[in-house]
């Protein structure tokens, strides 16, 4: 759906964040997904995405 005006975007991971970090602390680099949904103002969603994500141990 086309959304006109403010929208508001809420994203989840798709992975316990617990175990994210502990594959980080661990020296691996996680990958997880990270579901977003974009709504209107109002709370009627417009549209969604799943998009995977990594993070580099430092």
């Amino acid at each position: 759906k086309l959304a006109l005006g403010p929208v508001r975007a809420t994203a989840r991971l798709g992975r316990p964040p617990a175990e994210v970090v502990a594959e980080l602390d661990a020296g691996k680099r996680p990958e997880f997904p990270v579901q977003v949904e974009i709504s209107t103002d109002d709370g009627v969603p417009t549209s969604e995405m799943t998009v995977i994500w990594t993070l580099r141990p430092q």
